[in-house]
């Protein structure tokens, strides 16, 4: 089966980058025709749709983050990465690694998901 794990520090500062790795087994990163997608829920709150790659390498972003996130891959490795800069507390979630379907509307499609890690951005 696939199997996504997410993995980086839980505690950013304000105003630094949030770095998140997620290592992909049982799928390659560059099989036709997923995305991979990373979603976030702060904590009381709902999931929130953050950027996707898709498998030929084009990056798709939420309009609300795109100018603070960047989704890259590892192909070698078959990791894919996400950054997300000057982050305040608010950005404080967990984060989600997911494979997405193409052609899906940006919360459908998921099939198979990270167990999700916690990030916490405090001084």
């Amino acid at each position: 089966q696939v199997q996504l794990q997410e993995s980086g520090s839980g505690l950013v500062k304000p105003s630094q980058t949030l770095s998140l790795t997620c290592t992909v087994s049982g799928d390659s990163i560059t099989t036709a025709y997923y995305y991979w997608t990373w979603i976030r829920q702060p904590p009381g709150k709902g999931l929130e749709w953050m950027g996707a790659i898709h498998y030929n390498g084009n990056t798709y972003y939420s309009p609300s983050l795109k100018s603070r996130t960047t989704i890259s891959r590892d192909t070698s490795n078959n990791q894919l990465t996400l950054r997300l800069s000057s982050v305040t507390p608010e950005d404080t979630a967990v984060y989600y690694c997911v494979r997405q379907i193409s052609n899906s509307g940006y919360m459908e499609g998921m099939d198979y998901w990270g167990k999700g890690t916690l990030v916490t951005v405090s001084s």
